[in-house]
Protein backbone atom coordinates (compact mmCIF):
# COMPACT_ATOMS: atom_id res chain seq x y z
CA UNK A 1 0.00 0.00 0.00
CA UNK A 2 1.39 3.61 -0.60
CA UNK A 3 1.57 6.07 1.67
CA UNK A 4 -1.59 8.31 2.51
CA UNK A 5 -2.81 10.94 0.28
CA UNK A 6 -3.64 13.95 2.95
CA UNK A 7 -5.88 15.41 -0.06
CA UNK A 8 -7.88 12.00 0.04
CA UNK A 9 -8.26 11.85 3.09
CA UNK A 10 -9.22 15.06 4.33
CA UNK A 11 -12.12 14.89 1.38
CA UNK A 12 -13.42 11.61 2.55
CA UNK A 13 -13.37 12.58 5.56
CA UNK A 14 -15.47 15.65 5.27
CA UNK A 15 -17.40 13.04 2.51
CA UNK A 16 -18.78 10.61 5.84
CA UNK A 17 -18.95 13.09 8.29
CA UNK A 18 -21.96 15.27 6.46
CA UNK A 19 -23.43 11.81 5.34
CA UNK A 20 -24.12 11.11 8.74
CA UNK A 21 -26.22 14.15 9.65
CA UNK A 22 -29.67 15.01 8.03
CA UNK A 23 -31.01 18.70 7.70
CA UNK A 24 -33.49 17.95 10.69
CA UNK A 25 -30.54 17.42 12.99
CA UNK A 26 -28.47 20.45 11.39
CA UNK A 27 -31.44 22.79 12.14
CA UNK A 28 -32.54 23.07 8.46
CA UNK A 29 -36.04 23.10 7.07
CA UNK A 30 -37.19 19.99 5.48
CA UNK A 31 -36.43 19.50 2.15
CA UNK A 32 -39.40 19.00 -0.71
CA UNK A 33 -38.27 15.84 -3.13
CA UNK A 34 -36.22 13.17 -3.32
CA UNK A 35 -32.71 14.04 -2.10
CA UNK A 36 -29.81 12.10 -3.90
CA UNK A 37 -27.42 11.65 -1.14
CA UNK A 38 -27.50 11.00 1.85
CA UNK A 39 -26.91 13.54 4.94
CA UNK A 40 -26.30 16.68 4.05
CA UNK A 41 -25.25 18.29 0.76
CA UNK A 42 -22.07 20.23 -0.02
CA UNK A 43 -24.11 23.58 -0.16
CA UNK A 44 -25.94 23.07 2.83
CA UNK A 45 -23.02 22.51 4.45
CA UNK A 46 -21.31 25.82 3.25
CA UNK A 47 -24.68 27.48 4.53
CA UNK A 48 -24.00 26.38 7.82
CA UNK A 49 -20.54 26.96 7.82
CA UNK A 50 -21.46 30.83 6.57
CA UNK A 51 -19.07 30.33 3.53
CA UNK A 52 -19.26 30.22 -0.37
CA UNK A 53 -20.65 26.76 -1.72
CA UNK A 54 -17.43 27.04 -4.01
CA UNK A 55 -14.72 27.52 -0.93
CA UNK A 56 -16.24 24.42 0.63
CA UNK A 57 -16.38 22.46 -2.07
CA UNK A 58 -12.34 23.09 -2.93
CA UNK A 59 -11.67 22.06 1.19
CA UNK A 60 -13.55 19.13 0.40
CA UNK A 61 -11.45 18.17 -2.40
CA UNK A 62 -8.48 18.87 -0.41
CA UNK A 63 -7.23 22.41 -1.49
CA UNK A 64 -7.09 23.47 2.30
CA UNK A 65 -4.09 25.89 1.56
CA UNK A 66 -5.78 29.37 2.33
CA UNK A 67 -8.25 27.85 4.31
CA UNK A 68 -7.68 29.42 7.59
CA UNK A 69 -8.56 28.33 11.51
CA UNK A 70 -11.88 30.25 11.74
CA UNK A 71 -13.17 28.36 8.95
CA UNK A 72 -12.05 25.07 10.00
CA UNK A 73 -13.69 25.96 13.49
CA UNK A 74 -17.38 26.80 11.70
CA UNK A 75 -16.89 23.52 9.09
CA UNK A 76 -16.34 21.82 12.53
CA UNK A 77 -18.90 23.89 14.25
CA UNK A 78 -21.26 22.17 11.29
CA UNK A 79 -20.71 18.68 10.90
CA UNK A 80 -20.90 18.30 14.36
CA UNK A 81 -17.40 17.26 14.88
CA UNK A 82 -16.43 16.24 18.24
CA UNK A 83 -13.08 17.23 20.07
CA UNK A 84 -11.24 14.36 18.78
CA UNK A 85 -12.62 14.34 15.19
CA UNK A 86 -11.92 18.32 14.74
CA UNK A 87 -7.99 17.58 16.22
CA UNK A 88 -8.67 15.39 13.40
CA UNK A 89 -9.73 17.82 10.77
CA UNK A 90 -7.29 20.28 11.41
CA UNK A 91 -5.18 17.60 11.29
CA UNK A 92 -5.69 16.72 7.83
CA UNK A 93 -5.91 19.96 6.51
CA UNK A 94 -2.30 20.96 7.90
CA UNK A 95 -1.49 17.83 6.07
CA UNK A 96 -2.34 19.01 2.70
CA UNK A 97 -0.48 22.04 2.96
CA UNK A 98 2.57 20.08 3.09
CA UNK A 99 3.90 20.24 6.53
CA UNK A 100 3.41 16.65 7.86
CA UNK A 101 5.35 16.11 10.92
CA UNK A 102 7.89 13.98 11.19
CA UNK A 103 8.33 10.21 12.14
CA UNK A 104 10.45 9.90 14.87
CA UNK A 105 11.80 6.54 16.35
CA UNK A 106 10.43 6.00 20.12
CA UNK A 107 11.52 3.86 23.34
CA UNK A 108 10.08 4.05 26.34
CA UNK A 109 12.08 5.78 28.86
CA UNK A 110 13.84 3.98 31.96
CA UNK A 111 11.03 5.58 34.41
CA UNK A 112 8.28 4.22 32.97
CA UNK A 113 9.58 0.95 32.67
CA UNK A 114 10.61 1.18 36.21
CA UNK A 115 6.77 2.04 37.02
CA UNK A 116 5.04 -0.01 34.69
CA UNK A 117 7.45 -3.15 36.68
CA UNK A 118 6.15 -1.69 39.51
CA UNK A 119 2.51 -2.15 38.74
CA UNK A 120 2.13 -5.13 39.88
CA UNK A 121 -1.54 -6.18 40.82
CA UNK A 122 -3.19 -4.97 37.30
CA UNK A 123 -2.28 -4.75 33.94
CA UNK A 124 -0.27 -1.24 32.27
CA UNK A 125 0.95 -1.04 28.95
CA UNK A 126 2.77 1.99 26.97
CA UNK A 127 1.66 2.48 23.07
CA UNK A 128 3.50 4.26 20.78
CA UNK A 129 3.41 5.19 17.25
CA UNK A 130 0.67 2.89 15.42
CA UNK A 131 -0.36 1.23 18.12
CA UNK A 132 3.25 -0.35 18.42
CA UNK A 133 3.97 -1.75 21.89
CA UNK A 134 6.81 -0.31 24.12
CA UNK A 135 6.33 -1.68 27.38
CA UNK A 136 4.25 -4.28 29.07
CA UNK A 137 3.96 -5.51 32.55
CA UNK A 138 3.67 -9.06 33.70
CA UNK A 139 0.15 -8.84 33.86
CA UNK A 140 -0.57 -7.37 30.72
CA UNK A 141 1.67 -10.01 28.81
CA UNK A 142 -0.90 -12.70 30.70
CA UNK A 143 -3.86 -10.78 30.08
CA UNK A 144 -2.47 -10.82 26.21
CA UNK A 145 0.19 -12.24 25.22
CA UNK A 146 3.79 -12.38 25.46
CA UNK A 147 4.76 -9.15 23.38
CA UNK A 148 8.05 -9.25 24.48
CA UNK A 149 8.64 -12.89 23.03
CA UNK A 150 7.58 -11.31 20.18
CA UNK A 151 9.62 -10.16 16.87
CA UNK A 152 9.87 -6.49 17.42
CA UNK A 153 7.73 -5.54 14.10
CA UNK A 154 4.53 -8.17 15.47
CA UNK A 155 4.54 -6.13 18.44
CA UNK A 156 1.59 -3.88 17.58
CA UNK A 157 -1.81 -4.06 19.00
CA UNK A 158 -4.16 -3.88 15.78
CA UNK A 159 -2.00 -6.94 14.39
CA UNK A 160 -2.71 -8.81 17.61
CA UNK A 161 -6.59 -7.71 17.28
CA UNK A 162 -7.06 -8.59 13.83
CA UNK A 163 -4.16 -11.02 12.94
CA UNK A 164 -4.03 -13.19 16.22
CA UNK A 165 -7.73 -15.39 16.51
CA UNK A 166 -7.18 -15.74 20.19
CA UNK A 167 -7.97 -11.55 20.90
CA UNK A 168 -11.56 -12.08 19.21
CA UNK A 169 -12.04 -14.43 22.04
CA UNK A 170 -10.43 -12.75 24.74
CA UNK A 171 -12.72 -9.83 24.14
CA UNK A 172 -16.38 -9.76 24.70
CA UNK A 173 -17.15 -7.14 22.34
CA UNK A 174 -14.16 -7.78 20.08
CA UNK A 175 -16.42 -5.72 17.13
CA UNK A 176 -16.27 -2.46 19.19
CA UNK A 177 -12.94 -2.95 20.70
CA UNK A 178 -11.19 -3.61 17.40
CA UNK A 179 -12.95 -0.55 15.64
CA UNK A 180 -11.61 1.66 18.44
CA UNK A 181 -8.50 0.21 17.01
CA UNK A 182 -8.95 1.55 13.88
CA UNK A 183 -10.33 4.65 14.78
CA UNK A 184 -6.90 5.30 17.19
CA UNK A 185 -5.02 4.26 13.77
CA UNK A 186 -6.92 6.63 11.35
CA UNK A 187 -6.13 9.56 13.98
CA UNK A 188 -2.93 8.99 14.64
CA UNK A 189 -2.54 8.63 10.10
CA UNK A 190 -3.83 12.48 10.16
CA UNK A 191 -1.07 13.68 11.97
CA UNK A 192 1.67 11.43 10.35
CA UNK A 193 0.66 10.71 6.68
CA UNK A 194 4.01 9.98 5.38
CA UNK A 195 4.47 7.05 7.89
CA UNK A 196 5.69 4.26 5.67
CA UNK A 197 5.18 1.92 8.36
CA UNK A 198 1.65 3.13 8.90
CA UNK A 199 1.13 2.93 5.48
CA UNK A 200 2.45 -1.02 5.39
CA UNK A 201 0.28 -1.84 8.35
CA UNK A 202 -2.72 -0.77 6.88
CA UNK A 203 -1.80 -2.12 3.63
CA UNK A 204 -1.14 -5.81 5.19
CA UNK A 205 -4.43 -5.16 7.53
CA UNK A 206 -6.88 -4.63 4.19
CA UNK A 207 -5.44 -7.61 2.54
CA UNK A 208 -6.23 -9.81 5.30
CA UNK A 209 -9.37 -8.76 6.84
CA UNK A 210 -12.55 -7.75 5.30
CA UNK A 211 -13.49 -5.62 9.12
CA UNK A 212 -10.93 -3.79 8.79
CA UNK A 213 -11.29 -2.62 5.21
CA UNK A 214 -14.77 -1.45 6.00
CA UNK A 215 -13.80 0.26 9.27
CA UNK A 216 -11.06 1.63 7.74
CA UNK A 217 -12.96 3.33 4.98
CA UNK A 218 -15.56 4.75 7.52
CA UNK A 219 -12.94 7.47 8.54
CA UNK A 220 -14.28 6.88 12.35
CA UNK A 221 -11.43 8.15 14.77
CA UNK A 222 -11.00 7.44 18.55
CA UNK A 223 -9.06 8.36 21.01
CA UNK A 224 -8.96 6.07 24.29
CA UNK A 225 -9.41 8.18 27.42
CA UNK A 226 -11.26 5.60 30.28
CA UNK A 227 -13.71 3.13 30.06
CA UNK A 228 -14.19 -0.44 30.80
CA UNK A 229 -13.64 -3.52 29.26
CA UNK A 230 -14.91 -7.17 29.84
CA UNK A 231 -13.00 -10.10 28.81
CA UNK A 232 -12.99 -13.84 28.63
CA UNK A 233 -10.01 -15.04 29.32
CA UNK A 234 -9.20 -19.28 28.50
CA UNK A 235 -7.19 -19.56 31.88
CA UNK A 236 -9.54 -17.57 34.46
CA UNK A 237 -12.90 -16.75 33.09
CA UNK A 238 -14.64 -13.74 32.68
CA UNK A 239 -12.74 -10.24 33.95
CA UNK A 240 -14.08 -6.75 33.77
CA UNK A 241 -11.88 -4.02 33.97
CA UNK A 242 -11.84 -0.65 33.71
CA UNK A 243 -8.91 1.58 32.11
CA UNK A 244 -7.30 4.68 32.28
CA UNK A 245 -4.98 6.25 29.39
CA UNK A 246 -2.55 9.10 30.08
CA UNK A 247 -0.09 10.69 27.51
CA UNK A 248 3.36 11.10 29.33
CA UNK A 249 5.13 13.93 29.41
CA UNK A 250 7.77 14.82 26.86
CA UNK A 251 5.90 12.24 24.16
CA UNK A 252 2.73 13.25 22.92
CA UNK A 253 2.60 10.30 20.72
CA UNK A 254 2.71 7.61 23.41
CA UNK A 255 -0.12 6.61 25.56
CA UNK A 256 0.22 4.67 29.00
CA UNK A 257 -2.81 2.56 29.69
CA UNK A 258 -3.61 1.45 33.44
CA UNK A 259 -6.35 -1.10 34.23
CA UNK A 260 -8.56 -0.97 37.26
CA UNK A 261 -10.67 -3.39 38.91
CA UNK A 262 -13.19 -3.24 41.68
CA UNK A 263 -11.68 -4.28 44.91
CA UNK A 264 -12.77 -7.73 46.32
CA UNK A 265 -14.94 -8.36 42.85
CA UNK A 266 -14.45 -11.64 41.13
CA UNK A 267 -12.30 -9.91 38.76
CA UNK A 268 -9.80 -8.71 41.48
CA UNK A 269 -9.77 -12.72 41.95
CA UNK A 270 -9.18 -14.17 38.77
CA UNK A 271 -6.67 -11.19 37.81
CA UNK A 272 -4.81 -13.20 41.52
CA UNK A 273 -5.25 -16.55 39.70
CA UNK A 274 -3.19 -14.83 36.27
CA UNK A 275 -0.78 -13.43 38.54
CA UNK A 276 0.16 -16.68 39.81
Amino acid sequence: MSEHRPETDLRDFLRTRRARISPAQAGLAPHLGARRVPGLRREEVAQLAGVSVDYYVRLERGRSACVSASVLEAVARALQLDETERDHLFALAAATRGRPRAVSSQRARPGLLRALDNITEVPALLLGHRLDLLATNRLARALYVDFDALPCEERNMARYMFLNEAARELYVDWPGTARENVGMLRLYASHHPQDPRLAQLVGELSAVDRDFRRWWADHEVYLPRHGVKHYRHPLVGDLTLGFEAFTPMGDADQTLGLYTVEPGSSSEEALRRLMS
